[in-house]
């Protein structure tokens, strides 16, 4: 990942989030970044089909 392209494939979106570490990184630091993009697509993906929870119901199991 370079020249501020933006990623268009997996692979890429993988190999970027890996190469943007910092130079110290570990492993548990690199797996812990997968993760947390494997489960922020997984999040969009239930937004686009329609899963989620209207903002106006969220508010209101929270007593606001």
């Amino acid at each position: 990942y370079t020249l501020g392209m933006t990623p268009h494939t997996r692979r890429d979106k993988i190999l970027a989030a890996v190469q943007d570490l910092p130079t110290n990184a570990t492993y548990d630091d690199a797996i812990e970044r997968l993760v947390f993009l494997a489960k922020i697509g997984s999040w969009i993906s239930e937004l686009d089909a329609g899963m989620g929870i209207p903002h106006a119901e969220v508010k209101r199991r929270l007593g606001m």
